[in-house]
């Protein structure tokens, strides 16, 4: 899974992705601070593996993985050069969703780009820009193939042209593509496209550590929630400055610090949630004395499909999976146990897989 970063500058984008990626992006009070994207690579924080670890006594565990990509802070104008311009827009085209990282804190010293804090005002100016260069790839695609589909009579061509032409018409009034609907089809169409608009989004409310102490909140926040709801958005509240410290202490310090401000959860943790969910995801595991290991999958994925994230071959000839749940594999002590307690079901291709299976496939290839 990889998801693209986004907000204006100084609203803390680059210290989120300090805290995220532990990567120590440069992070400084004045706009366009960061220059090339940063890319992080982090685990999928998942507490099931350590314990399957010890169970099987395996040499390697290996967790889910996400790739976080923090590009320039964009401003007004970015769509046609202003700022750093375009050019970084095309390295989150590419991503599975877009965290958006609104500022949702009065601070004097550290400079807004537009002279004051303004949540939804800064959530439209980031999404103009966004709508306005997929507004200028829609136009070429449309220029360049509404004549020809209709000439040729090409049935695909058509369908992508007739759904480029309604999301030619929300750009053009600021709307985004992922507002509008889309059949079956259309969707898997979409995709070849990559519009920035029709990306998942994820706000990140940025708040000072006052609010997040006083855990109550602040009308910015209160925007950005409102305006996550209406769009059927993930939404997470963290403290950019206070999750940066996190990720500079040792793990116990960092426990201890959680517990005295009272978080439950780390940012990475909370945006990792929030990503799953609004992009249908969830994990099945792999387990055994070389390796334990969690499989990142669609929700409603059967098990030839879950099979061939592991390798082609495995979908292929795909014949039967054992599967036995998280849970029930836990409570049973060991593999050969819960599968004496008849716990452990053999499944075949139209099995759907389940968060937390634990699965061992049979393939002949």
């Amino acid at each position: 899974m990889k998801i693209g970063v986004v907000g204006l500058p100084n609203v803390g984008k680059s210290s989120l992705f300090n805290a995220i990626t532990e990567a120590g992006a440069e992070s400084a009070n004045y706009p366009f601070c960061t220059i090339e994207p940063n890319v992080g690579v982090v685990d999928v924080p998942d507490e099931r593996l350590q314990v399957l670890g010890k169970m099987y006594n395996t040499q390697k565990i290996t967790p889910a993985s996400i790739e976080f990509v923090d590009i320039a802070g964009l401003v007004a104008g970015a769509s046609h050069g202003e700022g750093l311009g375009n050019k970084f827009l095309s390295h989150i085209r590419e991503c599975d969703a877009i965290v958006h990282v609104v500022r949702c804190f009065d601070n004097e010293k550290i400079i807004h780009v537009s002279g004051s804090v303004d949540p939804k005002r800064d959530i439209e100016t980031i999404e103009m820009e966004l709508a306005l260069s997929d507004l200028e790839q829609v136009t070429k695609f449309l220029d360049k193939n509404e004549k020809v589909a209709r000439q040729n009579k090409d049935k695909s061509l058509l369908q992508s042209v007739e759904m480029m032409s309604r999301i030619k018409e929300a750009l053009e009034v600021g709307k985004q593509a992922r507002l509008l609907s889309f059949n079956e089809d259309e969707q898997k169409l979409l995709k070849n496209f990559a519009l920035l608009t029709a990306k998942p989004v994820i706000y990140v409310a940025n708040i000072s550590e006052d609010d997040l102490a006083s855990k109550t909140d602040n009308a910015y926040m209160k925007t950005v929630k409102e305006i996550a709801s209406n769009e059927g958005a993930g939404v997470v509240v963290l403290c950019a400055k206070i999750e940066e410290e996190l990720v500079s202490l040792d793990k116990d310090e960092r426990e201890m610090f959680k517990t005295e401000l009272g978080i439950s959860q780390s940012g990475l943790e909370q945006l990792v949630v929030a990503s799953y969910d609004l992009l249908g995801l969830q994990s099945y595991l792999t387990a055994g004395e070389k390796e334990v290991r969690a499989w990142t999958i669609t929700k409603g994925t059967k098990a030839p499909q879950a099979a061939g994230k592991i390798h082609t071959d495995f979908e292929k000839g795909f014949i039967k999976a054992e599967v036995v749940s998280y849970q029930d594999l836990v409570e049973a002590g060991s593999f050969l146990k819960a599968k004496e307690k008849g716990k452990v079901r053999m499944e075949g291709k139209d099995y759907v897989v389940q968060d937390g299976d634990v699965m061992l496939f049979r393939f002949n290839v």
